[in-house]
């Protein structure tokens, strides 16, 4: 039997490649799709997902919009990184059918969750603008989902956007803060995501001769030289993917309980994820954290995943 996902998603190359991974899986159902500001904006967030729907023939997948912009703070998109519209890649115009679901992101989560009550697993890999609101419709939240993951954060290492924060965190700190202090999340960051690349030496074993597989090399492919010299890395880092990965192999990543907040001031500590691994306070543990990452066997799960869908 499949596991249901949806995914909270703002694409962006890493979302598009992490939904793929999915819908290329037997072991997972994806049930939908919700938008989200951040890596551009959510008509373009929106169109992006639909169009990965168009691309893969998957449009009976559908598709929720979310918010357009974070609860108290000020938009801010990324397409310096993602490329003009937040994505990379020649993606399909959408169609009418993958024309987005009446109820808005946050109703359609609630409705998902209490359809798949005690199933569900909610892969956030967007600023969790929907979330939050998700939670506001319905309190008993975290009781109808089966699981939340979140692409967010970086505990133990340096962030994206600030020294301390990374992207999805500091774009909407105040739902982060929410969301990590009140559904027991899972948190994958940036400590561990760093380690989630698929070296260009590993694109030859596959065929890369057609609109879609030029479109996935793009993905895999979008950060520049400038962000792979900061990274110090040798090639982007499919962060979002790595969610994908570690939900059809739970050996990829090793998690710990933790006691963990968001900062929501509007200065240093804005998104950063506060961790307190060696429980210097009385928290108890309010989720996991991820700590370690099996970069060899997120490739391995990465490249079989492309194999299928590339046929």
């Amino acid at each position: 039997m499949s596991r249901p996902v949806l995914f909270d998603t703002d694409p962006g190359c890493d979302d598009a490649v992490a939904i793929t991974l999915a819908l290329a899986s037997d072991d997972l159902e994806v049930v939908g799709l919700s938008t989200a500001h951040g890596n551009t904006t959510v008509d373009d967030t929106t169109a992006n997902a639909r169009s990965i729907l168009e691309l893969v023939d998957r449009t009976e997948v559908p598709v929720a919009k979310g918010a357009t912009c974070p609860l108290t703070v000020d938009l801010e998109t990324a397409e310096h990184i993602h490329g003009p519209g937040g994505i990379l890649g020649d993606l399909p115009e959408p169609t009418a059918a993958t024309e987005p679901v009446d109820a808005p992101a946050a109703q359609f989560i609630v409705e998902q969750a209490r359809e798949h009550a005690g199933d569900l697993t909610l892969v956030a890999i967007a600023p969790l603008t929907n979330v939050a609101l998700a939670l506001a419709l319905e309190p008993d939240l975290p009781d109808l989902l089966d699981e939340l993951v979140v692409m967010g954060g970086a505990a133990f290492g340096q962030g994206n956007v600030t020294p301390l924060a990374e992207a999805n965190f500091h774009s909407d700190p105040h739902a982060a803060h929410r969301v990590v202090r009140d559904l027991s999340p899972t948190i994958v960051g940036l400590d561990v995501t760093r380690g989630a690349t698929f070296p260009p030496d590993r694109l030859p074993a596959l065929s890369w001769d057609g609109r879609l597989e030029e479109t996935i090399r793009q993905w895999l492919t979008y950060y520049d030289e400038e962000q792979l010299a900061r990274y110090d890395i040798e090639s982007a880092a499919i962060h979002d993917a790595l969610v994908v990965a570690w939900l059809l192999d739970d050996g990829i990543l090793e998690t710990e309980p933790c006691a963990m907040r968001v900062g929501t001031d509007s200065d240093l500590a804005r998104g950063a994820l506060v961790c307190d691994a060696r429980g210097v306070t009385d928290r108890a543990p309010n989720g996991h954290v991820a700590t370690a990452v099996d970069t060899a066997r997120f490739r391995s799960v990465l490249g079989a995943g492309l194999e299928s869908l590339l046929g």
